[in-house]
């Protein structure tokens, strides 16, 4: 039975090296985003991904679901956009003489919320209500929302005029701020040629089931961590929360309000599933500094001295992971 369930893993991992290699038909680069959404997709999470238009996030999404074979849905978030846009509605049908339920683009494997930071608060706690509940209502009816289920809400960090930024307590629900970056001279020269390239070929071939991806979770959850490790996680984030107690005196005059309990939450989540994408049934040190950065940039709340400074929330968790120790 075991030799069996070693077979299945290495034909999962084989599988994911597949996608990679499917979605890189269609984007270039990007392997860092595709990374940590498979991290999102198989941890049950949601990702948040920052960067400038033109970075090829919607496309890399919607041809990692076209991989997966799973429903796809962009909404492109604006101040008009209403929570029923998104959820859906009652509508009358004049035939029948009564209301019926017009589900709404939530309803889907993989939903891409666009510039999530365009909409008022009412719109953005509707998708955040949908993510944390896996429901919605419509009128008096409560309808689960498919599985699997992932939310990727993308947010311009330059362009603030106009926006609704999203509360600290609202943005502490995704697992993870992916900070997508522009790509090499490389690379850029090869979106330009593929894109010139009026016949270029943009279809793929599915790799992975549902089955399949409920299965890997079921295989990430197995994978073990240390006491030593699950410790090392409260000691960064407890830094964060009351730095003068670890002597980082550079952190307390900057930091106003220090990581979550989710934080800790998805820190151990993530590192599991680095681990399990790296081949092993076991965490190492590593996975977790690998993964902290995207756990925590949105968690840690800076005050005005830091941002007079120009200091970012990046540069304190690097000084965390390189001052709090492992104890075996």
């Amino acid at each position: 039975m075991e030799s069996v369930d070693l077979d299945k893993k290495q034909e999962h991992r084989q599988k994911i090296s597949q996608v990679y290699s499917e979605v890189a038909k269609v984007v270039v680069g990007q392997q860092y985003m595709i990374n940590r959404l498979l991290i999102g997709l198989f941890t049950n999470s949601h990702i948040l991904l920052e960067g400038v238009p033109g970075l090829a996030k919607t496309l890399t999404v919607s041809t990692l679901a076209d991989v997966l074979h799973l429903d796809f849905q962009r909404i492109q978030f604006t101040p008009d956009l209403l929570p029923a846009d998104l959820i859906g509605t009652m509508i009358y049908n004049q035939k029948l003489a009564k209301f019926e339920v017009k589900k709404g683009p939530i309803f889907s494997n993989i939903v891409l919320a666009d510039e999530i930071n365009r909409s008022p608060a009412k719109v953005q706690s509707a998708l955040l209500e949908a993510m944390q509940e896996k429901q919605v209502t419509i009128g008096e009816t409560t309808f689960e929302l498919d599985r699997p289920f992932l939310v990727l809400s993308t947010q311009n960090p330059v362009e603030q005029e106009g926006t609704y930024p999203l509360p600290e307590a609202q943005i502490d629900r995704f697992m993870m701020k992916v900070i997508v970056d522009y790509p090499s001279k490389d690379q850029e020269l090869e979106v330009m040629r593929r894109i010139s390239n009026m016949q270029f070929d943009f279809s793929v071939n599915t790799v992975l089931s549902k089955e399949d991806i409920f299965s890997i979770r079921n295989e990430i959850n197995q994978v073990q961590i240390s006491e030593s490790l699950e410790k090392y996680i409260i000691e960064l984030v407890y830094s964060t929360r009351f730095p003068q107690e670890y002597g980082f005196q550079e952190l307390v005059e900057y930091i106003q309000f220090g990581a979550s309990p989710r934080a800790s939450i998805n820190l151990n989540l993530a590192a599991k599933a680095i681990a399990f994408l790296d081949g092993r049934d076991y965490v190492l040190p590593e996975d977790i500094k690998e993964i902290a950065v995207d756990v925590m940039n949105h968690r840690i709340l800076l005050n005005y001295e830091a941002e007079a400074d120009n200091v970012a929330t990046k540069d304190l968790i690097e000084i965390i992971l390189n001052r709090i120790p492992i104890n075996n």
